[in-house]
């Protein structure tokens, strides 16, 4: 079973907890024997980052089985929530953290290091049936979801047919949503018979179920179901590994991890976590449907870590 088909079934719930044989350990900090470590690792967040955790999650738990690390999805917005009262360990998240949750931080006293895990493409995706709209402009896109008087198809290109729009997109709380907004929607309200879901598989069934549907998520949930959705092009561009990873594709973005620098200080499972997870994020995030970076960002994010962890 891929990655993937397994987020699709465990996203359905708030948190997965990968625990490794000695699940009866609470909250040990560090080592037990020789390099075998214990104890917890609380992450949170962003749906899109969540395949690569999963996967990096489950990896992990292989070589340290006595550390518990659990993986929420409640969203980029509800992550950060957790995170910024000192909850989480690490906070997945879609975009980068805002303002008023920085300033939320500093309040609770949290201090935190931004890393940058991958490379994303946000996918506008239609039903298969759909035989006409190959390619969209940002224009064109923005005319669709701030323009309540667009009901059809023809309503944005005039050779489009007359077929009913629905449309399906992440929930506000979402990093993915704040992105779209950002660069399509230029502040203005999202229509608002828009079908939101912080769950993007709900998304994926949303459009692969009705005909005049279109939606939007991350590229890996686009590649799992390359076979009950088409993307579009976005001015004239496709979405793939190269035009992603060139940043030519105009969604491209990259997607994060913030890590608390008190957790990574003081609690040895998180420091080596965040070591595990910088060396196989590339290879893992590629295995999921996602982009890696080039190996110089991997290679900054692991010096980084070092001097807060303090090695």
């Amino acid at each position: 079973m891929s990655w993937m088909k397994k987020s699709a079934v465990l996203a359905s719930i708030t948190s997965v907890a990968l625990v490794g044989a000695a699940c009866g350990n609470d909250e040990g900090n560090g080592a037990t024997d020789g390099d075998a470590l214990s104890g917890k690792v609380v992450m949170d967040g962003s749906s899109t980052v969540f395949p690569i955790m999963e996967a990096v999650a489950e990896e992990y738990s292989m070589e340290q089985p006595d550390v518990e690390v659990t993986v929420g999805v409640s969203g980029t917005g509800g992550g950060f929530k957790r995170f910024v009262t000192g909850e989480t360990d690490f906070s997945n998240a879609s975009r980068e953290i805002k303002e008023e949750e920085a300033a939320q931080a500093e309040e609770n006293g949290v201090e935190y290091t931004q890393l940058a895990v991958a490379l994303d493409g946000l996918s506008l995706v239609v039903n298969p049936e759909n035989d006409w709209a190959k390619d969209i402009t940002m224009e064109e896109l923005n005319k669709m979801w701030t323009d309540t008087s667009v009901k059809t198809w023809k309503d944005v290109r005039s050779d489009w047919p007359a077929e009913e729009i629905s449309f399906f997109a992440p929930g506000k709380d979402s990093g993915t949503y704040d992105f779209f907004d950002e660069k399509v929607l230029d502040g203005a309200d999202i229509r608002q018979d828009s079908q939101l879901s912080e769950d993007d598989n709900v998304l994926v069934t949303g459009v692969a179920g009705t005909k005049g549907a279109i939606g939007f998520f991350g590229f890996a949930y686009y590649v799992e179901n390359q076979d009950t959705l088409r993307a579009l092009n976005v001015e004239g561009i496709e979405p793939t590994h190269e035009t992603i990873n060139d940043l030519s594709y105009p969604l491209s973005r990259e997607i994060f991890t913030y890590v608390n620098n008190a957790s990574l200080k003081d609690k040895e499972q998180v420091a080596d976590f965040a070591r595990f997870m910088n060396e196989n994020a590339a290879d893992l995030s590629e295995e999921v449907g996602y982009v890696k970076m080039e190996q110089a960002r991997y290679d900054e994010n692991a010096k980084v870590i070092d001097e807060i962890a303090g090695e």
